[in-house]
């Protein structure tokens, strides 16, 4: 009786330890903070005084030369030799702890500054240049065409996302010389603005990482940067194919572990990106079809050293990166998969488990994470709670601990509206700290790796970071995998990049079009259980004579139904390089068929 709420529904069970108390840690750990530092500050002020009184009588230089010059006198029994070699031990212990802390602390990797790729207005695709160029393209039926509508049309993109230039061709276009023609435009212009507002000369770059998870050419994307740009023979160059979204961290990662291998300051230069020309899925396979839709054009390049010396003008430094992968589980293994249709054409299925898995990936990260960078009010509060459901076997819901104390800004990777705001009801963000996730997906779309770099870009474009604020970049990709990485802020930031300097007076746009969205897919949901509900409710009424009167429709239907399968199935046995009239040969329309 006690267990249900006044609509009859179970009562969910009261958090534990309730959230008031982290709340009365937090301020108790303050005040003892204060405390302390107040001790100490009575503490010198009272050595100080005294110091002074004592000069003043002149007593403190004689005080201090008769400590200096008063003798140790050590035991008889200690002989000069048995001294010295305990002398030395002293130092040697004392230098071997030295170059311990020097180690762990050996090459801080600093993030010297990024840059994200802005495309020109030409390659702008609005909805109806998307939905008319992919209806006049002949490559979809209208089942298929009407899911593109739909899923665009709540996707939150706005009309000023961008296509590539193969597939603004009528018909498009989309064989390897368009590919590599959209790598080198949004590859070669993103480094070359970070290499113009850095002041470093190619040839100065130690290290290259770049990563393009679906378009792998040879010679690879990084030897492409080096020959255009001219680099080292000796620099040391890696690209990252195949590991999805989150490779932008990936890529981080190994290449702060290169510089450290180095054995000397060094600078790495790691370029994140996706290529949609090669990979824009032209079957009717609904689970393929959703990436046409949320995918788009962007790049970023990220300049990271570990020379001390540049520590003043870097703008970063990296505190703490984990990874996690969960591909030895099947489901996780397969929710996103690169694979051909029943006609051949290559696409990348997104599964129906793929929010489950990404969910616990997520979860693995954080309690990873957590320790590392959650303060001790919340560490507490999560011990408490696992000692209540694992020792005391409480039926208690599990703890999740407010990551909101921990970062300041929180660049999400906008994967689409479902993860954007998914994860940010899940982390609780005000939209303040959704507004970069969120403004990244409505103006460029899905860019895959390079999507949580527009966010920290329009972090500090429009929000601004002070000095010591704390950034948390987290990213999802194939495999499956959840990756993130912190960096504080060592100096206050506040400057416009080219990629956000568009939205000058509509910073509210992106936050005002998921909220519209929202309420209008609320209000559809709405309407559609009320008319389940008539329909439920008028079923008994209208069997009998639903039954008599409607019996011809369903034959009607069932051999129009017939008649779309027969059709159908000979549309699906026509050659395989054929698509509704149109031959392709290596991503280009060459013929008409019939």
């Amino acid at each position: 009786m006690g267990r249900e709420d006044a609509s009859g529904r179970p009562r969910r069970p009261a958090d534990f330890p309730p959230r008031w108390v982290a709340s009365l840690l937090k301020t108790l750990f303050a005040c003892v903070h204060y405390a302390l530092v107040a001790l100490l500050a009575y503490g010198a002020y009272t050595v100080g005084m005294r110091a002074s009184q004592m000069l003043a009588a002149g007593q403190l230089l004689p005080a201090l030369q008769a400590a200096l010059q008063r003798p140790v006198p050590l035991p008889a029994a200690v002989s000069t030799a048995q001294a010295a070699a305990t002398v030395g031990a002293v130092a040697l212990a004392g230098a071997l702890l030295g170059w311990l802390l020097v180690w762990r602390r050996r090459s801080p990797t600093y993030l010297l500054d990024f840059e994200c790729y802005r495309p020109e207005d030409k390659h702008k695709v609005t909805y109806s240049r998307f939905i008319t160029g992919s209806r006049d393209s002949g490559f979809f039926d209208e089942e298929a065409m009407d899911f593109q509508e739909r899923i665009l049309l709540k996707s939150g993109l706005s009309e000023e996302t961008f296509f590539p230039p193969g597939l603004h061709l009528d018909p498009p276009e989309f064989d390897m010389n368009w590919a590599r023609s959209e790598a080198e435009l949004v590859m070669f212009k993103a480094v070359d603005d970070l290499l113009r507002k850095t002041g470093l000369h190619p040839r100065q770059i130690d290290v290259l990482v770049t990563n393009c998870s679906l378009f792998c050419p040879t010679p690879s994307l990084a030897a492409m940067i080096i020959n255009h740009f001219n680099m080292r023979s000796n620099c040391e160059a890696f690209n990252l194919g195949g590991m999805g979204c989150s490779a932008g961290i990936l890529a981080v990662d190994l290449a702060q572990k290169l510089l450290r291998e180095l054995g000397r300051g060094g600078y790495a230069l790691v370029v994140s990106t996706e290529n949609i020309t090669q990979n824009w899925y032209h079957g009717n396979e609904r689970s393929m079809l959703i990436p046409n839709t949320i995918f788009r054009m962007g790049s970023a390049a990220i300049l990271l050293t570990n020379k001390r010396s540049e520590a003043r003008r870097s703008k970063y430094q990296l505190e703490h990166l984990v990874r996690v992968h969960l591909g030895a589980d099947d489901t996780a293994y397969k929710c996103v998969f690169q694979r051909p249709d029943d006609r051949g054409f290559i696409g990348v299925e997104l599964s129906k488990d793929l929010v489950g898995v990404a969910s616990k990936a997520m979860e693995t990260n954080m309690t990873r994470l957590g320790p590392l960078v959650l303060p001790w009010s919340e560490k507490l509060m999560f011990a408490a709670n696992w000692v209540a459901r694992k020792v005391l076997r409480l039926r208690v819901p599990r703890f999740i601990p407010d990551f909101r104390e921990a970062f300041n800004h929180f660049c999400l990777h906008a994967g689409g509206r479902g993860v954007v705001e998914g994860l940010s009801k899940q982390l609780k963000l005000t939209p303040a700290q959704m507004a970069p996730s969120a403004n990244t997906l409505h103006w460029y779309g899905n860019t895959s790796s390079s999507t949580v770099w527009y966010s920290f870009g329009f972090v500090e474009s429009v929000q601004g970071v002070r000095r010591g604020d704390v950034v948390w970049q987290i990213g999802f990709g194939s495999g499956f995998k959840c990756n993130s990485v912190v960096w504080r802020a060592l100096r206050p930031i506040k400057e416009m990049h080219k990629s956000w300097e568009h939205i000058v007076g509509r910073e509210d746009q992106a936050l005002q079009t998921l909220a519209r969205i929202a309420a209008e897919t609320a209000a559809e949901r709405q309407q559609k259980q009320q008319q389940q509900q008539q329909q439920e409710n008028g079923h008994a009424n209208g069997h009998v004579n639903g039954h008599a009167n409607g019996h011809a429709k369903p034959v009607g239907d069932a051999v129009a139904t017939i008649s779309r399968a027969t059709a159908k199935k000979v549309e699906e046995q026509q050659d395989s390089v054929t698509t509704n009239g149109r031959a392709l040969r290596s991503g280009k329309v060459v013929a008409y068929a019939g």
